[in-house]
């Protein structure tokens, strides 16, 4: 029987996506309550000691928490175990880094560098629509007749927002201004806009919405199609629409969720691509 919340979290148990070695020790950082799941987050310890490199222990992580000098979604946090997830903004005033946590297209955690002007917004998927009962709204015109109720939705890093656009609806994408707390525009959950996939086998893929299959009683499935024109499916509550069928709303990793084959990937390592303005090796 459990006797409260646990504190610990053994490295053999942590989430393969942290990409953790087998040998740094006994034990990993379990991420605190917050807005993800503990399998779906990245705690701010990690961030900043294994993928920037800031710190190299926990005593050097706690120092620059506890300065005040991270935020996540232009909020400071100073909990070192604060859970960032799936479209988060990380910022550092002092270096001016912004970065938006992304998966690759294997599925991995990645931090994406993203302008100033892209880390003001972030993407939202809409989990629920309702009516909060009992409210009062006061004399406002606007609001007769719906006896007292206001329509909200919640989204999948844990947001209640009041009075979104009525056109809005589960599964819908809207992008909001983490400064300001406005929704600046939404993507419907349609065929010919472009998603990314958040969980399962193909995490991280990006392709445009072809088809959308509908199971009652069971899971609907949603068929993409990738740049190299790649066909998967995937359960309907893995998709994330990420843009309209032009462009993405948000600057995508170097891959662009284009999920290579076994074949692809050995003649990349065989024959590397030069980089920009140096010579290819023999």
């Amino acid at each position: 029987m459990a006797r409260g919340p646990k504190k610990h979290l053994k490295r053999l148990n942590a989430p393969s996506h942290w990409m953790l070695d087998k040998l740094g020790g006994v034990w990993a950082p379990r991420p605190s309550a917050g807005p993800h799941k503990l399998a779906e987050c990245l705690p701010l310890s990690l961030i900043l000691r294994n993928r920037l490199k800031y710190s190299l222990n926990r005593r050097e992580t706690l120092m620059i928490i506890m300065r005040r000098l991270v935020a996540v979604d232009n909020k400071v946090r100073t909990d070192l175990n604060y859970p960032a997830g799936f479209m988060d903004v990380i910022s550092i005033e002092k270096t001016g880094e912004n970065f938006r946590l992304l998966y690759d297209h294997k599925g991995r955690f990645v931090l994406k560098s993203v302008s100033e002007k892209e880390a003001s917004y972030k993407l939202l998927r809409v989990m629920k629509k309702a009516k909060a009962k009992k409210a009062t709204i006061g004399k406002n015109p606007f609001f007769e007749g719906q006896n007292g109720s206001i329509p909200y939705i919640t989204t999948h890093d844990g947001r209640t927002i009041k009075y979104p656009h009525p056109e809005i609806a589960v599964n819908d994408t809207i992008k909001f201004d983490i400064t300001t707390g406005e929704i600046l525009d939404f993507s419907k959950f349609e065929v010919g806009n472009l998603v990314m996939i958040t969980r399962g086998a193909n995490a991280g893929r990006v392709g445009i919405m072809t088809a959308r299959e509908k199971h009652p009683g069971g899971f609907d499935l949603v068929h993409i199609t990738d740049k190299k024109n790649n066909k998967f499916a995937t359960r309907l509550g893995n998709v994330f629409v990420i843009g309209d069928s032009q462009r993405s709303w948000v600057a995508l990793p170097k891959q662009q969720g284009v999920k290579l084959s076994i074949e692809e990937e050995a003649e990349n390592r065989l024959n590397p691509k030069p980089r920009k303005g140096g010579k290819k090796k023999n």
